[in-house]
């Protein structure tokens, strides 16, 4: 069924919007160590374990001080979909230094509404290179292309892969199932011009933070119902898995200084449109009837009792439980939207090394098993 024709035929209509809740929200402050949760690892299939490689710290000095840039910007707590846009403006601000790519280019591509914009990493000029292809964060409403310039190239350099960034359509002006409609067919973009990219389209993983989390996760579900493209593996960064956002810490930790209730409400109100069913797996991959037969999955989380580590940590259990490797890597210490914060957070720094490395593994199995 595709994405239109699920929407149509749904059922479900969303609660009041006093009782919609917010996809995103942020972690408690700590170490930025990250402590690695493996459920059955993709590579060493180990089982499950908890390792904790620092304790995480109640008053961290970097996460304080950019919770004091963030207010001093006026982006702490946010109400409405204007202030997340503006967030999403200030973030590269703490990304860090941009580092020199070999080529970089921006791409026009088809789309279900019109031209999609992608921007094409390469490392360098070596040909057949693995690619992620990279969703952007930002609750669908806000994040850009040039938000994420510095973390992608970074993971370009790092991992040796050509990273595609796609620039999908973003609510209230096109709300669901625009977006997942422009990053299912932007990946099946990269798979069918693989030549044309330079690209090996036998080695194409699909990754994204917050909201480009959900877009990752639900193309890897709409890759395996329809049978193409072949996806080897999905980096879920902090990812939105559960529309309903029911869950008791939604209530209790979801007042943290880099997002509000209200924000919450703004969001789902802003994506989703009324008729839209939250157990759609498009909208909440977690709903999926079964995640069998997915790519491996890197997932990365944050915080203590924050509802999106809850989330993240019962998606690796269900991947698991279907027969898929999964890890998660715990930052206790960051905050939402750490990913972009390189340049001020050394949590940061440690995720987009973490990207790339399990990439770079991931892509090398996969190499090593074709030889």
């Amino acid at each position: 069924m595709g994405f239109s024709k699920a929407l149509e035929s749904s059922t479900f209509l969303l609660p009041s919007m006093a009782l919609i809740l917010l996809y995103t929200v942020s972690g408690h402050k700590g170490s930025e160590s990250p402590i690695e949760w493996s459920t059955k690892n993709h590579v060493d299939m180990q089982e499950p374990r908890v390792t904790e490689t620092d304790t995480a710290k109640q008053n961290d000095p970097e996460v304080k001080a950019v919770l004091e840039k963030m207010a001093a910007a006026g982006i702490n707590r946010p109400s409405t979909v204007a202030d997340v846009r503006k967030a999403y403006l200030f973030y590269p601000k703490l990304s860090g230094t941009r580092e020199p790519v070999f080529h970089v280019e921006d791409r026009q591509i088809p789309g279900p509404a019109g031209s999609i914009t992608v921007r094409v990493y390469s490392p360098n000029s070596t040909t057949g290179l693995p690619v992620l292809v990279f969703f952007h964060g930002g609750g669908f409403v806000a994040g850009n292309l040039d938000a994420y310039d510095n973390p992608l190239r970074s993971i370009a350099n790092r991992c040796e892969c050509t990273v595609v960034s796609v620039a999908y359509r973003l609510a209230p002006k096109d709300k669901y199932p625009a977006a997942p409609e422009d990053a299912y067919v932007a990946t099946k973009w990269v798979a069918e011009h693989a030549s044309t990219l330079g690209v090996d389209p036998d080695r194409i993983a699909v990754g994204g933070d917050g909201a480009g989390g959900n877009l990752a996760a639900v193309v890897a579900l709409r890759a395996r119902e329809r049978g193409i493209p072949r996806l080897i593996f999905q980096v879920l960064i902090y990812p939105v898995l559960d529309a309903s956002a029911m869950r008791p810490s939604w209530f209790t930790e979801s007042n943290a200084p880099t997002v509000t209730r209200d924000v919450k409400h703004s969001l789902n109100s802003a994506y989703l449109p009324i008729t839209a069913r939250l157990s759609d797996p498009y909208v909440s991959p977690i709903r999926a009837h079964t995640l069998s037969n997915l790519p491996p999955a890197l997932v990365i989380a944050y915080g203590g009792e924050d509802p999106m580590r809850a989330e993240s940590e019962d998606y690796a259990r269900r991947l698991t439980q279907d027969g898929v490797a999964a890890k998660i890597s715990l930052y206790p210490s960051a905050i939402h939207g750490f990913f972009l914060m390189a340049g001020d957070l050394a949590a940061g720094r440690k995720c987009i090394d973490e990207v790339a490395m399990s990439l770079k593994k991931a892509f090398d199995v996969k190499s090593r098993a074709r030889s």
